[in-house]
């Protein structure tokens, strides 16, 4: 099931592309929304599971993954919070999609651990439905092939899952799993707090994004 909702949620995110065409402003307020989720549940429950553990110096493997994150978007460009240009090339963006499918898989790593199984897998479906309309939306302006476009979707929807798969079973990353998770702390942490810095234009006072985050963080909060 963690699977099939990993994937589906990169599918939703194309169909709404494809089919809704939704504007720039609806998909900031989703963007906003998600990066509020993503942040609230890094800080309810991921932070809490990886200081109880007792490892020593944890605290840097969360630096580790800020420096990781950083290294990241100078090649994605900062898509993975929504941060994409686009340019009339035919070619294909194979820096882009490396670089998402490293952070994809990584961020599917954690969810082989049960204890913190949920909470964090509706965060990283949240966030993947405006990062994948906003990737859909790109090669939609772009030259890029509508084939090489759904392509790049389908292969980055199985990114995730294939980390999950990953993380359940390499005995590496099962004796490691608290570190890794500490590492894909500060990735998700780099993350939302770019999507909530950057979710006014100029810096301005949005209301209706304000609501939004608010929203996210009281969702997390619930569930």
């Amino acid at each position: 099931m963690t699977y099939i909702v990993l994937i589906l949620s990169v599918l939703i995110g194309m169909v709404i592309v494809y089919g809704l065409k939704p504007n720039a402003k609806t998909v900031q307020l989703l963007l906003a929304f998600s990066g509020a989720y993503l942040l609230s549940i890094t800080i309810l429950h991921l932070f809490p599971e990886v200081y109880i553990s007792d490892k020593p110096k944890i605290g840097l493997f969360i630096l580790a993954g800020l420096l990781l994150q950083l290294i990241l978007d100078f090649f994605s460009k900062g898509a993975e919070h929504g941060h994409i240009h686009v340019k009339d090339s035919i070619d294909f963006p194979w820096a882009l999609f490396v670089s998402l499918g490293i952070h994809s898989f990584m961020e599917g790593i954690p969810l082989a651990h049960d204890h913190h199984h949920e909470h964090l897998l509706w965060a990283i479906v949240i966030h993947k439905i405006p990062i994948a309309v906003i990737l859909g939306t790109f090669f939609v302006k772009s030259n890029i092939s509508k084939f090489k476009a759904i392509l790049f979707l389908l292969v980055f929807s199985l990114m995730s899952p294939l980390g999950t798969f990953a993380g359940g079973n390499i005995p590496f990353l099962l004796t490691y799993k608290t570190e890794i998770t500490a590492i894909i702390i500060g990735v998700l942490l780099h993350i939302s707090t770019i999507i909530l810095f950057e979710t006014s234009k100029d810096h301005k006072f949005n209301l209706y994004k304000f609501i939004a985050i608010l929203i996210g963080m009281v969702v997390a909060y619930l569930a």
